[in-house]
């Protein structure tokens, strides 16, 4: 068994990088439509990976100045915990359309695309805005009012500015999370077939090369590709976007076509830590010991990820693996569980209820631990700054040199094993950065995978690989 995050598949079209938005350092892009398109007839198609839920996000929008009366726009809604996809086009105090969605969209390991066509020159009301996610059309809206004939819109009108990641007023709403694939075709409603297919083997939605569109006046296409240039438009119109508080380091190898492991806000459920830098960094601030764990569990293969500590107060951080039910829940620290072991920052092991087990080097902020984990061995690995510590070798197999044993996942609560940063304290207060192969922070040096997946600080050992989806496809 390895569970693997919904709509994620290996093979066909590659996308090469993703760019991270970070609410609390209020990323977004932004541009100014340079001339008059057409305005009545548009579609707009990307992929995103929610980090977070429960608060308004604004995916991206057109509007005519500061202060939001005047926008058209594609949001998450949030009211009352809903979570609902929400399509607003609004000239105050006239609102001209309004799709809510009854479905909710509240899972923060998957990707989802969205394809909004607009065409309000049909005389059917319905057909004048069609929406789509995951190349289906929705059909079940909470709330529906669509466009007068022959509308207008704030899109594609010469001075009007277009915002990725953030709503422009006086309270802006910042998006959190990963997009992929951002594209804006001018004059054409398209449906999603031009920018995806389902796979005729597992009938997932994925993504094809859009590079042959017809992209019209103020068409753009973002694919985030250009460390140096993350608001480059490569569909030849030049429409180019600002970088607002986005860096090299938020371009991401986490995409809709390889999907990488990152820390699971719905799993801490007692005194969750903040979240942030699309679910790799926790501020474990006064938190729950718990921390957070992995989004992917997996039951087998070797797997390999590191774990920056970022803050520490009193010495009592710890990071490793679990697979019990009940840590969440009742805010277990790693290690404490009944299938779980942690490496503590003292250089001790925490394993399956037992502490201060004899173990390595003691490490501290800005030391990086890598962990190991053969589960067709049932054996885990610890490493401080590249040195594996017990003078342990990931690579020594059933003899497990230097390992420390785990209970086979199928023996297990949960069977699976997830990676879970942690403290041993009720107050402590520190950060842990996770990095599954798509890391939040600068590294100094490069490293990936047997299969070239990943960017790590230390040497993968051979045989062990970066947990996404490509990987799990092969090796699970």
């Amino acid at each position: 068994m390895i569970i693997i995050p919904a709509n994620t598949i290996s093979g066909g079209y590659e996308v090469a990088n993703s760019l991270r938005f970070n609410r609390g350092s209020s990323d977004y892009l932004s541009s100014t439509f340079g001339s008059t398109g057409n305005r009545k007839t548009f579609t707009l198609s990307f992929w995103i990976k929610r980090a977070s839920i429960g608060s308004d996000e604004r995916i991206i929008e057109a509007d005519t100045g500061t202060d939001g009366n005047n926008v058209s726009a594609i949001e998450f809604d949030t009211v009352s915990g809903s979570n609902r996809i929400r399509v607003i086009f609004y000239n105050s105090p006239t609102v001209n359309l309004n799709l809510k969605t009854n479905a909710l969209f509240s899972d923060l390991s998957a990707w989802y695309h969205i394809v909004l066509a607009i065409d309000t020159t049909q005389a059917t009301a319905s057909n004048r805005a069609k929406f789509y996610v995951n190349g289906t059309q929705v059909t079940s809206f909470e709330t529906a009012t669509y466009p007068s004939q022959n509308l207008d819109t704030d899109w594609n009108l010469s001075g009007n500015n277009i915002r990725i990641g953030r709503r422009i007023d006086s309270s802006p709403e910042y998006y959190s999370g990963y997009m992929s694939e951002v594209i804006l075709v001018d004059g054409q409603a398209l449906t999603p077939t031009s920018f995806g297919e389902f796979d005729e083997d597992t009938n997932i939605w994925k993504p094809i090369d859009v590079s042959g569109l017809t992209f019209g006046t103020n068409g753009f296409y973002l694919d985030f590709e250009n460390s140096s240039s993350l608001g480059a438009d490569v569909s030849g119109n030049g429409n180019n976007f600002t970088v607002n508080n986005l860096t090299s380091i938020d371009q991401s190898t986490d995409t809709c076509t390889n999907n990488f492991a990152t820390l699971n806000p719905l799993a801490s459920v007692n005194d969750a830590p903040n979240f942030s830098d699309g679910n790799l960094t926790i501020d474990i601030s006064n938190a729950g010991k718990f921390g957070a764990e992995s989004t992917i569990g997996v039951s087998q293969g070797k797997w390999y990820a590191e774990f920056k500590l970022v803050a520490s107060s009193d010495n009592d951080m710890a990071v490793g693996v679990n697979s019990d039910k009940d840590s969440a829940v009742n805010d277990t620290p790693c290690g404490f569980g009944s299938n779980s072991i942690g490496y503590r920052e003292t250089g001790t092991l925490a394993v399956n209820g037992s502490d201060d087990i004899s173990y390595g080097n003691s490490y501290t902020v800005n030391d990086i631990v890598g962990i190991a984990l053969d589960l067709d061995n049932n054996k885990i690995y610890f490493s401080k700054n590249g040195t594996w510590q017990n003078s342990g070798d990931p690579t020594s197999g059933a003899t497990g040199t230097g390992a420390k044993s785990l209970t086979a996942s199928s023996s297990t609560e949960l069977g699976a094993y997830f990676f879970n940063p942690s403290c041993h304290s009720g107050s402590q207060n520190g950060d842990w950065s996770a990095n599954f192969g798509s890391p939040p922070y600068a590294i100094s040096s490069g490293n990936s995978d047997g299969n070239g997946y990943g960017n790590f600080e230390y040497a993968v050992p051979s045989g062990y690989y970066a947990l996404n989806s490509k990987n799990l496809a092969e090796y699970g």
